[in-house]
């Protein structure tokens, strides 16, 4: 892919990202989001590279076969629109995981409490003098106090976590 391709040739002209962002004019974080794929460069960009790395623009863009004619704006333009379609494809559905993820919190946070409600912290009636039992009833003290405390905390953060992940239409 594009990303691969650039990171690979760079390393094969025994350029850093520093120094190709600097024969580029862009800073080195830019050098970076393209090699990592987190973002394309734009066609201009694109022949600026092929041509500071003595690379032509479709060996950039993966393509194995040489292509005898000159690549137009045009063809570079259709491919990077595929690679920005896929990064946004990517990004979205990532969006939609964490947007679940955030979702089944909630639910969980909900259940747990629920559970503890209903239970009415049921160790408090249990006798202690058995060195077993006094273990497992702290330990469940132990949870339902520090649950009590810090799930409204998680619970809102998951709430806010779920409108920033929100389809937007």
């Amino acid at each position: 892919m594009l990303n691969e391709n650039i990171k690979e040739i760079r390393k094969s002209k025994g350029l850093s990202q520093q120094e190709l962002a600097v024969k580029l004019n862009v800073v080195r974080q830019t050098v970076s989001k393209w090699e990592q794929g987190l973002s394309v460069p734009d066609s201009e960009m694109l022949i600026s590279i092929s041509e500071l790395l003595e690379t032509p623009v479709s060996t950039l863009l993966g393509e194995t076969v040489i292509e005898t004619e000159v690549d137009s704006l045009k063809a570079i333009s259709e491919k990077l629109e595929v690679i920005n379609l896929q990064l946004a494809q990517r990004k979205t559905m990532r969006r939609k995981i964490l947007h679940w993820l955030f979702i089944s919190l909630c639910v969980v946070i909900a259940a747990i409490f629920a559970v503890l409600f209903v239970s009415e912290s049921p160790y408090f009636g249990w006798d202690y003098s058995h060195p077993e039992t006094a273990v497992l009833g702290v330990a469940f003290h132990s949870f339902e106090w520090l649950f009590v405390r810090a799930a409204p905390i998680i619970l809102v953060g998951a709430i806010i976590g779920i409108f920033l992940t929100r389809k937007k239409e």
